[in-house]
């Protein structure tokens, strides 16, 4: 009986939030809505609502207050989004849905500069993310992280995300259609991300060597290289050891180091 009473309170609860969620749908007061809703469905610690478009870089749509936005957020958003594996399988074509980022990204993940310097910063131990196809040029994710305090997400959440992603989609894609042009405005072009990934090193190394540079800062392994360039791992070996040699660096870190002042010069003389 007592289990039959708290299930009654607990659809209460979500009924009464998805109703506030509704009336809020195409207001700017919408997305802390979307994390009450959200609450009642699964347990996280921290929540992101970013758009990714084609030519900006992503666009922080919550937390809107500065206070709530980390010096790593920010660093996230002026760089470090580029080693993303979220923003590789958007940029990608990452059909909509619910991805954990265990799902997707590269085997060697925790041992790339992102990670050390940026990712590891946010404490996470699992991260959950909703993928919504806004129109065809914008891509929203909200990033639901928990830390070690609550483990990895249950089946019973993940279940709860994937009944309610239909609903959840609809009133996001309604909200975006009234409020895009308040979050747009402040958008940053990606141009000079653009041209440093493709500049960088261009006169030092050659395509492939450039090719296998990007995975390596990604975090795939040489197994894992050699497996998405159907080359042989002894091949893939060659090229980091002529890499390292060609940018007079000996680690991953130097290299990301060298590819951020790249950068940082592109933006001081664009």
């Amino acid at each position: 009986m007592r289990d039959r009473v708290n299930q009654i309170q607990a659809n209460e609860s979500w009924q009464k939030n998805l109703a506030v969620l509704i009336e809020h749908q195409r207001l700017r007061s919408f997305p802390p809505m979307l994390e009450a809703f959200l609450s009642t469905l699964c347990f996280f610690d921290t929540i992101l609502l970013l758009t990714y478009k084609k030519s900006l870089r992503p666009i922080l749509v919550h937390p809107s207050d500065p206070e709530e936005q980390s010096d790593t957020l920010r660093q996230y958003i002026n760089h470090a989004y580029v080693l993303d594996p979220l923003f590789h399988a958007i940029k990608n074509g990452a059909a909509p849905g619910i991805v954990r980022l265990a799902e997707i990204m590269p085997d060697s993940f925790k041992s790339t500069e992102y990670y050390q310097t940026c990712y590891q910063n946010f404490g996470l131990v699992d991260e959950i993310n909703l993928l919504i196809r806004l129109d065809d040029k914008v891509t929203c994710a909200i990033t639901l992280g928990r830390k070690a305090s609550l483990e990895s997400i249950s089946r019973t959440e993940l279940n709860a995300l994937h009944e309610f992603y239909p609903i959840i989609s609809a009133l996001v894609r309604q909200f975006w259609q009234a409020q895009s042009g308040e979050f747009l405005q402040y958008g940053r072009s990606d141009g000079p991300m653009k041209r440093a990934l493709r500049t960088f090193a261009s006169g030092v190394l050659t395509q492939r060597e450039r090719e296998i540079t990007d995975l390596i800062l990604r975090g795939f392994s040489s197994q894992a290289i050699a497996d998405r360039l159907t080359i042989s791992v002894g091949t893939v070996k060659v090229h980091r050891k002529n890499i390292h040699a060609r940018l007079n660096t000996s680690t991953q870190a130097e290299i990301f180091t060298q590819f951020i002042n790249h950068l940082s010069h592109l933006e001081e003389n664009p």
